[in-house]
């Protein structure tokens, strides 16, 4: 990487501050040995939250609810999330996020149960965000469902599009790294969205529907 470029990179990931809210749940996450999407990211979903007008959002991977927190934040005080983990701890965490936040309980549908379960029973083309932050396993299935559940508008976003920074590396075969790359190539081809490759954190796939 050309050492400008890097620089700059570096120098923007470094310029988010979060409160203490954020702090506590990363504390939490630690404790669980659950990994948090990074503070750039987070911010960067707030903003995301913020433009796209979200009102309605999906979150699949709940984590300790950093992400959760971050585009409840963003989307405004009239917007509600539902947000799916299979393990009940992230979501007891997330919850304590949450709170700590000031999020009215109202504004919040933490759903315990495998994605590839969930999704199905969740109404098409109801939603103006698709977060998935989830096992690679099943990557392909939660892409499209996201396609199928976000409205014209709406946004589908794919959390480490880089696959721990496998996916640049053309040698790779990694299955996760297969099936990421697959992922973000679906979302690429299809004409209904517009889409790009964000290189913040451990790179994020936006998809925007257009039709």
């Amino acid at each position: 990487m050309n050492l400008d470029i890097f620089s700059s990179w570096t120098y923007a990931q470094a310029q988010t501050q979060e409160d203490a809210v954020l702090e506590r749940a990363r504390e939490r996450g630690r404790e669980l040995g659950v990994e948090s999407v990074g503070a750039a990211t987070a911010n960067f979903l707030s903003v995301l939250a913020a433009i796209s007008g979200a009102r309605n959002m999906v979150e699949i991977g709940t984590g300790v609810g950093v992400s959760g927190t971050s585009l409840l934040r963003g989307a405004g005080k009239h917007s509600a999330l539902t947000t799916i983990d299979i393990d009940v701890d992230h979501l007891a965490a997330a919850r304590a996020a949450f709170h700590d936040a000031g999020v009215d309980g109202s504004r919040t549908r933490a759903i315990s149960g495998r994605a590839q379960a969930v999704l199905p029973r969740l109404t098409d083309g109801a939603y103006d965000l698709v977060f998935i932050d989830a096992d690679k396993t099943h990557l392909m299935e939660y892409v499209n469902q996201g396609i199928r559940l976000v409205k014209v508008g709406g946004l589908v976003i794919v959390h480490d599009a880089f696959d721990q920074h496998r996916v640049p590396k053309p040698a790779v075969r990694q299955p996760s790294t297969v099936a990421t790359r697959n992922a973000t190539r679906v979302l690429r081809e299809d004409e209904r969205f517009v889409s790009s490759l964000v290189p913040t954190g451990l790179g994020l796939q936006l998809a925007a529907r257009i039709g």
